[in-house]
């Protein structure tokens, strides 16, 4: 059973850093009539989004969100052990993101890095990874970054996801110390599902090529897209995580033993509002503990869930403060976590 504890270990500083460019849901897309977009837009619950420039990558989203944690936190380069970068979008096919980053935010050639691809319960299994490796010993310090250009994935003629998916990176650095008491991970996968949300091609099973490069009209709606864009099915997911995210959330409650009440926020990863509304609902969660970045940043894929953090819980995270994390989705992979936060440092968000 996947059920993880880990005690003197716990994230002291988010930052996160998103494109300049505002992506106007209600006005952006050319390929659709305005009561179509009126329609998938109110539903999904998805104003706005920001996009990246052809030149911009997840690694530089992270780098700046990195420069902001490092200088404004005062750390030591040369303290950061561990480098680990969470991305599906990552620079290369190889070599790997995390070790052009190492190189980039002049950490000690002695530093680990390495790359974790996952998709949207990603940044749960990689803070299980970063608080594992800190627990064994030998590491002073981690460094968690997560980026996604996701509008860089997703055909915009296709309605199931073109109004969806939004950029953004995000930095947290992972620290021991008595001041932090338990925290617990629940960790899933099912890979029976994994074509709910997947690209066909582009990698060594079907690889590149001219006709996976075409976009064709895939439906009777006329959506269009190649075989290297992101698909999805909406209601094959949407039932996935109604069964499972709720049944998740309560395992780990009573594995952890604490209260509901005990919990001062429940961050969901931002799927869309349709979703996360019905999770809230059936869970009996008080809104106002909540919160919610779907409107202005869209779905980010891992980057959600601590761009969230960083985006609404900047100045409410003084003192001890206790979180539950819950990411779902490609794969298909899900996990809930319960964070055990003291005085965590909130950085303000940086646009490249």
């Amino acid at each position: 059973m996947s059920l993880l504890s880990f005690n003197n270990v716990g994230i002291s500083g988010l930052a996160a850093a998103v494109p300049q460019k505002i992506i106007n849901n209600y006005e952006h897309d050319p390929y659709f009539n305005k009561d179509d977009i009126q329609e998938v837009i109110d539903k999904i619950g998805v104003r706005e989004r920001r996009f990246a420039d052809d030149n911009t990558c997840s690694s530089d989203l992270c780098f700046a969100a990195a420069e902001k944690l490092i200088n404004e936190m005062n750390i030591d380069r040369n303290e950061i052990d561990l480098l680990l970068f969470i991305s599906q979008t990552p620079d290369y096919r190889m070599p790997a993101t995390s070790v052009l980053l190492q190189n980039r935010l002049q950490l000690s050639t002695s530093t680990i890095t390495f790359d974790i691809s996952l998709g949207c319960s990603a940044f749960l299994y990689g803070l299980s990874v970063a608080y594992s490796m800190l627990t064994a010993g030998g590491i002073r310090k981690a460094l968690v970054l997560d980026g996604e250009t996701r509008s860089k994935v997703y055909s915009q003629k296709d309605r199931k996801t073109a109004f969806l998916f939004g950029d953004g990176g995000v930095a947290a650095l992972i620290e021991r110390g008595e001041q932090y008491s338990t925290s617990w991970f629940s960790l899933n996968s099912d890979g029976s599902r994994e074509s709910l949300i997947k690209i066909p091609a582009g990698g060594y099973r079907k690889m590149s090529s001219c006709e996976t490069v075409t976009e064709k009209v895939v439906d009777e709606h006329g959506n269009i897209r190649s075989e290297e864009q992101g698909y999805m099915n909406g209601a094959d997911v949407f039932n996935f995580v109604i069964r499972e995210v709720p049944r998740d959330f309560d395992r780990l409650i009573e594995f952890a033993g604490v209260e509901r009440n005990s919990i001062d926020y429940f961050i969901f990863h931002q799927a869309n509002s349709y979703i996360n509304g019905f999770l809230a609902r059936k869970l009996r969660l008080p809104e106002e503990r909540i919160p919610t970045t779907i409107h202005k940043y869209g779905n980010t894929s891992s980057v959600s869930i601590p761009l969230t953090i960083v985006s609404e819980l900047s100045g409410k995270l003084n003192g001890q403060k206790r979180i539950l994390l819950s990411g779902f989705g490609v794969g298909l992979t899900w996990g809930t976590a319960i964070i055990h936060l003291n005085d965590c440092f909130i950085g303000d968000i940086v646009e490249v």
